[in-house]
C-alpha cells in the first residue's frame, strides 16, 4: 500500500490556507477537511503496518539543504505510529467541533489549527535533526495566537509566559542540535542531521552530558514536568477549549517522544548518568501534579494538573532503563492513552459549564447528570479511564511503567505508586462534584445533544475499544523500543562493568 507521508504533514496546512480566504461559515468545513484526510491516512497505515518490521517505513528521504547535510526525511516506525494516529484523530475532533461551533474569526481560527496539526504531525514523523527541531519550534507559533486571540482573560500574558518559558527551551535546543551534528560529523563522517547519521557515530560521554541536558530541558518545559511547568496554569485557564484538547492530548507528548526518538539512543552514556535526576523529577511531577489538582476548584486546572502527573509517568517509563522495553513501551501506551482521555474530557469542559451558567468551577455546579444520563455516562467512562481503573487501557500502561521502574528502583516505584490512589481522588472528586452532589443555583441540566455527541461518542469508543485490544499497539512498538533502550542498556553495563574493574 503507498502512503505519502507528505500529505499526510502538509495536507492540513494547504486546507488551512485555504480556509484563511473562505468565508466565516465555510472555513471551519476547511479545517475538518485538513484533518480528516490525514486521519484516513493514519488508519490506513495502521492496517497496513508491518508489526514485525526493524526500520522505518513509508520512508520518504531527499536531500533539502545539502551545505548542511539536512535532508528532508519523514519515517514511520513502531515509536511514532500509533502518535500520528492519535495526533490525526484529535485534531479531527476538534475540527469537528468547530464546525458545529464556529468560533469568532473562524478563517483565522482555522489557519492557526491547520499550522499546528502540521507542525505536531512533522514532528512526529521527521527523521532528521534538523527536520524536527523546524517543526517542534514550529508548534509554538499557531498556539500563541490561539490563545492571545481566541483565549479568556489575561489571555495576551498568558500567551507571552508560554512563548517566553517554551522559547528558552527551543532555543536551548536549536543550539544542542547544531552541536551534536556538527561534532558527530568528524574523522570521515560528513557533516548530517540524519537521525540514522547520528546514532552510528555516538559522542564521547562527556560531550553528551551537556547536549543531553540542553535537549532534557527543551523537552521538560515543553511537556510540561515540574518544576519547569510556570506557564501551564494561565494557559490552560486561557486557551480555547478545542485547542487545549489537542495541545494537552498530543502537543505534550512531542516532548516525551524526544526522549524516545532523541535522547536515548544518540546519548545513551548520558541518560545512564541522570537517570536517577529524571526518575526524581518524574515522581515529583506525579506527585504535585496529584496534589494540585486535588486542590483545584477549576475544571481546566484539574485536568492540566492531572495532565501533568500522567506525564510524570510517562516520564518514569522512558527512564527505567533497567526495565528494558517494558517500562518505554508502557510509557508509549501511556501517551496515546491519556491523549484518548483527556481531550474528550476537555470537550465535556464545554458542555458543564454551558449547564452551569457560564462557570468552570465545580462548586457552582453538582446535579447535572440529573436530566443528562447519557452526558454523565460518557463523562464516567472517560473519569474511569484517568484513574487507570482495572479494565481500562490506561491501567495496562500504568502497570507496564511501575514493572518497569521496580527493576529500577523499588523506592520510586512505591511513591509513584501513590500518585495512583492520588488520580482515584481528584478523579471522583471532580466527577462527583459536576455531575452529583446538590445541584448549583445557576446549573439548568439538560442532555447532550446530537451535535455535541456526534464528538464525544466516537472519542468514548476510541477509549473502549483501546481497552479491550491495547496489544496492537504494544506489538507495534516493540521492536522499536528495543532498539533505542539497546544503546542505553549497554552503555548501563559498560559502566558497571567499570564501577566493578579493580
Amino acid at each position: 500500500m503507498t502512503i505519502h507521508l507528505s500529505i499526510l504533514v502538509f495536507w492540513p496546512l494547504a486546507f488551512a490556507l485555504l480556509g484563511a480566504f473562505a468565508p466565516r461559515r465555510a472555513a471551519p468545513v476547511f479545517a475538518l477537511v485538513g484533518a480528516v484526510i490525514p486521519l484516513g491516512h493514519s488508519v490506513l497505515m495502521l492496517l497496513d503496518f508491518e508489526a514485525g518490521a526493524r526500520g522505518l517505513q513509508y520512508l520518504t528521504d531527499d536531500e533539502w539543504i545539502p551545505d548542511l547535510g539536512i535532508h528532508y526525511k519523514l519515517g514511520v516506525d513502531g515509536l511514532n505510529l500509533w502518535l500520528v494516529a492519535l495526533t490525526s484523530l484529535l485534531f479531527s475532533a476538534s475540527a469537528l467541533w468547530l464546525t458545529l461551533r464556529p468560533p469568532l474569526r473562524a478563517p483565522q481560527f482555522a489557519l492557526h489549527f491547520g499550522i499546528a496539526e502540521t507542525a505536531v504531525l512533522g514532528a512526529f514523523l521527521a527523521q532528521d535533526l534538523g527536520v524536527f527541531v523546524l517543526f517542534f519550534d514550529l508548534i509554538l507559533v499557531p498556539f500563541y495566537f490561539l490563545v492571545g486571540i481566541w483565549g479568556g482573560p489575561d489571555r495576551i500574558a498568558a500567551a507571552v509566559k508560554m512563548v517566553v518559558y517554551t522559547l528558552v527551551g527551543s532555543l536551548l535546543m536549536l543550539a544542542a542540535a547544531a552541536a551534536t551534528a556538527v561534532l558527530t560529523a568528524r574523522g570521515e563522517a560528513e557533516l548530517s542531521f540524519a537521525f540514522s547519521d547520528l546514532a552510528a557515530n555516538p559522542l564521547p560521554e562527556s560531550t553528551q552530558k551537556w547536549l543531553f541536558v540542553a535537549f532534557g530541558l527543551a523537552f521538560l518545559i515543553k511537556m510540561p514536568a515540574f518544576p519547569f511547568h510556570g506557564w501551564m496554569p494561565d494557559a490552560y485557564r486561557a486557551m480555547p477549549l478545542p485547542a487545549l484538547a489537542v495541545f494537552s492530548g498530543v502537543v505534550s507528548k512531542v516532548a516525551a517522544y524526544g526522549f524516545l526518538r532523541i535522547a536515548l539512543p544518540f546519548f545513551p552514556e548520558a541518560a545512564q548518568d541522570f537517570q536517577t535526576i529524571l526518575l526524581v523529577i518524574a515522581v515529583l511531577s506525579i506527585l504535585y501534579g496529584s496534589v494540585m489538582a486535588f486542590t483545584q476548584t477549576n475544571v481546566r486546572l484539574i485536568l492540566g494538573y492531572s495532565s501533568m502527573a500522567q506525564l510524570g509517568f510517562i516520564t518514569l517509563g522512558i527512564f527505567a532503563v533497567d526495565g528494558a522495553a517494558a517500562g518505554a513501551q508502557g510509557a508509549l501506551l501511556h501517551a496515546v492513552n491519556h491523549g484518548l482521555v483527556v481531550a474528550p474530557m476537555f470537550f465535556v469542559v464545554a458542555l458543564l459549564a454551558e449547564r452551569a451558567g457560564g462557570t468552570e468551577d465545580i462548586r457552582d455546579m453538582g446535579g447535572i447528570a440529573f436530566r443528562a444520563p447519557v452526558l454523565a455516562g460518557l463523562f464516567l467512562v472517560a473519569t474511569l479511564a484517568t484513574l487507570a481503573m482495572p479494565g481500562s487501557a490506561n491501567f495496562v500502561g500504568e502497570f507496564l511503567i511501575l514493572a518497569g521502574v521496580f527493576n529500577s528502583s523499588m523506592t520510586f516505584a512505591f511513591i509513584a505508586s501513590i500518585g495512583v490512589v492520588l488520580a482515584a481522588v481528584y478523579a471522583l472528586r471532580m466527577y462527583i462534584r459536576t455531575m452529583h452532589n446538590r445541584t448549583g443555583a445557576a446549573v439548568t441540566s439538560f442532555e447532550l445533544s446530537l451535535r455535541d455527541g456526534v464528538v464525544l461518542v466516537p472519542l468514548i469508543l476510541a477509549i473502549v475499544a483501546f481497552a479491550l485490544y491495547p496489544q496492537g499497539a504494544l506489538t507495534h512498538s516493540e521492536p522499536a523500543v528495543k532498539a533505542v533502550m539497546a544503546p542505553v542498556a549497554q552503555a548501563g553495563g559498560a559502566q558497571q562493568a567499570a564501577e566493578v574493574a579493580p
